[in-house]
């Protein structure tokens, strides 16, 4: 079964390292990539839109139609942000655009990269924005997996990894040994989106979850 994916956020670690594992996985057979900048790349299974307001997709809904699924990588870090810009940069933007591709595909699987700690009830206010976030994707969709990883690993020929990435990457294979909860690789979130799509899953995905599902072949 080769599937047709919706992946945003291809310009940021998560989405660009999703992408390219999608690009090269034998079940997937097409990829859209909805960016607000080029993405600077080109594959026979690739196609781009470039877009600047993710609040209004209708110039492009027609585009939007036909399609198994949805990678939600986009997202932005609460650091330095005011409660209420970071809720309508988190879960406005995001449920603008699953409220449209539900619509448009009403079988579509929807994965959302969300975090670990992510808690509708947490402390935190990026806990709770991400919690009630998923909380609304799930009772949008029938089929919705909200991933929860903790520090992941880049993918070879990433442009796009966290200006910070290179000063904890060696943190890594110390932390996957001893706190394997906590730490995966964007190898693993791809495929184990696609298995969501090609194989079901539970709808909340921690990081052992993550790194099993991506095991199923």
């Amino acid at each position: 079964m080769k599937i047709s994916v919706i992946i945003t956020g291809a310009t940021g670690m998560v989405g660009e390292g999703v992408l390219l594992e999608c690009l090269d996985h034998p079940n997937v057979g097409q990829v859209l990539v909805i960016n607000r900048r080029p993405l600077g790349r080109a594959h026979p299974k690739l196609k781009e839109i470039v877009h600047p307001d993710f609040f209004d997709l209708s110039a492009i809904q027609s585009q939007l139609a036909g399609y198994d699924a949805c990678f939600f990588c986009l997202g932005v870090s609460s650091v330095g942000m005011k409660k209420d810009d970071y809720r309508h940069t988190t879960y406005d933007l995001t449920m603008t655009v699953a409220r449209l591709l539900a619509t448009l595909n009403p079988d579509l699987v929807f994965c959302y990269v969300s975090g670990k700690s992510t808690n509708a009830n947490g402390k935190m206010n990026w806990a709770r924005v991400k919690g009630d976030t998923e909380n609304a994707l799930l009772h949008l969709f029938r089929r919705a997996h909200m991933f929860r990883p903790g520090f992941m690993r880049t993918v070879p020929g990433q442009r796009n990894a966290n200006k910070y990435y290179p000063y904890f990457a060696w943190i890594y294979p110390i932390g996957r040994k001893f706190f394997p909860g906590s730490f995966c690789t964007l190898t693993e979130v791809a495929k184990a989106m696609v298995n969501t799509v090609t194989k079901g899953a539970k709808p909340i995905l921690e990081v052992k979850d993550i790194v099993e599902l991506a095991r199923i072949y």
